[in-house]
């Protein structure tokens, strides 16, 4: 049997074994519902109206459309069901993962260190983050563009190269500096420096660093209109350290992959110099030696830039979150370290007596327990109180306020308020000026028949962002509703509830129900009658609690008598 053909199916059987456990998990409320499951263009499947959306607007502010319209097929195909957007995201990696062998052993002629690289790419616990998370469609999307784009290069299509290049940056901008690692390749294994001229390389890649420049412009104009995790959110001398600080971070994970989270906070006052200071020694050593070692090793030099030019855009120099560096990140950067030992092994190996049978049986040790800790990884991201009950371990040294707002979102949807309130409150006193935290706790309570405690903490949340609907609309729902005279404010409901309608252009059942509430608050049954009845039609006007409740109200309005809510 064809060998090639052997070693694709022994990786596509290597993913399965780590990841095909995905099937089984949930989704989970870390950007899923914002990617998938409360994205309501997203849940209608494939449409016109959603494929202009999905190049109109931005998700989380990023700007992916290609990954928003995968997301879109796979709710035509799949529905909601978690299990069919796990698996697209499992076969789009076996095929990353293939793609990444049959490039290196097209371009070296070397079959068993091309298929130890895919391997080690294919089922390292890095990996996790990218496959096991359904919103990280991004990297394994973008990777396969990124492979096919490797491809069609090696094969000198100058129609197909910027066409794959291109779709790789509508799933993930990450991939900006793709036609830096083209001349990288043209230096090694491509060998094209001596042959073309460096001149001749760089202009024929010019519509290629267009693009690029394209996407970086738009990224970065997005990335202004992101409150409080713009570009200036960190002193740029902590950026600066924590850039330096990040590659030798990743370097360690790869070689002892423990500890890992979904999350690793920016560290309050920046690394440690002495972090900073060593890692900056680490980096200018390897990349002097890599340096020397450029004519006799060129995969060396290749490789090593290969990692650290796939690593800037993300490396946070203009800070696009509030972490300090992130798995998922490391998806493609990490090929070029994989590269450098690999064949480093190679030659060292050389004149070894029976080095096939040492190598492979090094690859094995390398290669199991590799699988066995990206097993256990995945298995954390099974649902989102596993997730981020996994995340408060790996993290007790540094407070953090989301994974304890996160897991009360957890645990509110399994039903236990209790606990849920309880990690809310952790959350703000962590980090007292949380806003999600505010409204969160604040919803928890009104949910619980405590809506009057609720009221401090949506204030305090609307006064630090006051366009937020949520807020906006529960708050104005407790001043309308409260049994408590000293906690009504029909006036100040009204003018809330108006607000929130005004923003959801009188389309969302939730908003126009407080808007009746409002009206009848403030003696305008009329109005909240009306208001009332275009809930209802919004809603559908099916046997469902909230119509049967709207009708119910209605009912109030028309006998002049406003709704209160049950206090617990």
């Amino acid at each position: 049997m064809n060998r090639k053909l052997v070693v694709s199916f022994y990786l596509a059987g290597l993913v399965w074994v780590v990841f095909g456990q995905t099937l089984r998990q949930q989704f989970v409320n870390f950007d899923d519902s914002a990617y998938v499951y409360e994205n309501w263009e997203v849940v209608k499947g494939v449409t016109w109206e959603g494929l202009a959306w999905a190049f109109r607007h931005t998700v989380l502010y990023l700007w992916n459309p290609l990954t928003v319209l995968s997301h879109m097929l796979d709710c035509q195909i799949f529905g909601l069901a978690p299990a069919g957007h796990h698996l697209v995201n499992v076969l789009l990696h076996i095929a990353t993962a293939i793609l990444l062998f049959l490039f290196l052993q097209r371009t070296t002629g070397a079959l068993w260190p091309g298929a130890f690289v895919a391997a080690v790419f294919a089922i390292h616990p890095l990996r996790v983050e990218s496959v096991a998370w359904v919103s990280e469609r991004k990297d394994v999307l973008s990777g396969l563009f990124f492979m096919l784009t490797l491809g069609a290069y090696v094969r000198r299509s100058f129609l197909l190269t910027p066409l794959f290049f291109a779709l790789g940056l509508l799933a993930k901008p990450m991939l900006v500096t793709l036609p830096c690692v083209l001349l990288l390749l043209d230096y090694w294994p491509l060998n094209r420096w001596k042959t073309m001229g460096m001149k001749k390389l760089v202009l024929e890649k010019l519509p290629l660093f267009a693009l690029s420049a394209a996407s970086c412009v738009a990224t970065l104009l997005i990335q202004d209109r992101l409150p409080g995790v713009g570009p200036h959110n960190f002193p740029l001398s902590q950026r600066i350290g924590n850039a330096l600080v990040s590659p030798v971070t990743y370097l360690v994970q790869m070689v002892y992959p423990a500890g890992l989270a979904v999350l690793y906070p920016f560290p309050p006052g920046g690394q440690p110099l002495w972090k900073v200071a060593g890692a900056a020694v680490i980096l200018a050593a390897i990349t002097l030696l890599v340096w020397r070692w450029r004519e006799r090793r060129p995969y060396l030099w290749m490789g090593w830039l290969w990692y650290l030019g796939m690593l800037a855009p993300v490396l946070g120099i203009l800070q696009m979150g509030r972490e300090s560096h992130a798995d998922r990140y490391t998806y493609l950067p990490q090929i070029g370290i994989y590269i450098m030992i690999t064949w480093a092994a190679e030659e060292v190996s050389a004149p070894w007596p029976r080095r096939r049978e040492i190598l492979g049986g090094l690859a094995v040790l390398v290669l199991a327990p590799l699988a066995l800790c990206a097993r256990i990884q995945t298995s954390y991201w099974k649902d989102s109180e596993t997730l981020w009950r996994r995340m408060l371990a790996e993290t007790s040294d540094i407070p953090m306020a989301m994974p304890h707002l996160n897991l009360g979102i957890a645990l509110a949807k399994k039903g236990d308020a209790e606990a849920a309130i309880a990690q809310y409150r952790r959350a703000i006193e962590i980090n007292p000026d949380y806003a999600d935290a505010d409204t969160a706790l604040g919803n928890a309570l009104l949910q619980s028949g405590r809506g009057d405690d609720a009221v401090a903490y949506y204030r305090k949340s609307l006064s630090m962002q006051p366009m937020d609907l949520t807020t906006q609309n529960n708050l104005a729902w407790v001043l309308a509703t409260s049994t408590n005279p000293s906690v009504r404010n029909g006036p100040a409901a009204l003018e809330l509830a108006r607000q929130a309608s005004r923003t959801t252009r009188g389309e969302n059942a939730l908003v126009l129900r407080t808007l009746a509430a409002a009206y009848a608050e403030t003696g305008r049954f009329p109005e909240a009658v009306e208001a009332a009845g275009q809930a209802l039609q919004a809603a559908g006007g099916a046997d469902t609690p909230l119509s049967n409740a709207l009708r119910d109200e209605m009912a109030l309005y028309r006998s002049g008598i406003p709704y209160r809510y049950k206090r617990r």
